[in-house]
């Protein structure tokens, strides 16, 4: 079976940020370390070469697959910062209804910067998707 690209990795995670070409996106992952960190009780850790997580889960799927995973995290991506704070089920599609100006993927949130979302609800989605992290896998 292949190895998962996303791992934990020893890369300083503040060393990473102070590259990221764009001064707002730098802010703002400032602002989300702290903020996660805090939601989430776990220091950050990078994972692979451009996500910082936070905490970790084993994950296993009818399939076979399994690995491990953050529990929370994000990347300061050159186009928009991406959130990986979000469950993507249709149960928790309400908890998007106050967030603010965003995209989505499957269970990605694409921002262009913190202050185009509203912080509560952005805190709300964050520990309901700790919620079913940990009843979904647990330790």
């Amino acid at each position: 079976m292949a190895k998962n690209k996303t791992a934990e990795t020893s890369v300083d995670v503040y060393d990473f940020i102070n590259l990221v070409d764009d001064e707002q996106k730098r802010k703002d992952s400032y602002s989300l370390i702290e903020l996660m960190q805090e939601v989430s009780g776990h220091e950050p850790k990078m994972w692979g070469p451009s996500i910082i997580g936070f905490g970790t889960y084993h994950y296993r799927y009818e399939s076979g697959h399994e690995g491990d995973a953050p529990i929370l995290g994000f990347s300061p991506r050159k186009a928009a910062i991406s959130l990986y704070i979000y469950t993507g089920l249709e149960e928790h599609q309400y908890l998007l209804e106050d967030l603010g100006k965003y995209k989505i993927g499957k269970a990605c949130i694409y921002v262009k910067k913190l202050a185009d979302i509203n912080e509560k609800s952005m805190i709300a989605i964050m520990k309901k998707s700790i919620e079913w992290v940990n009843e979904k896998y647990p330790a």
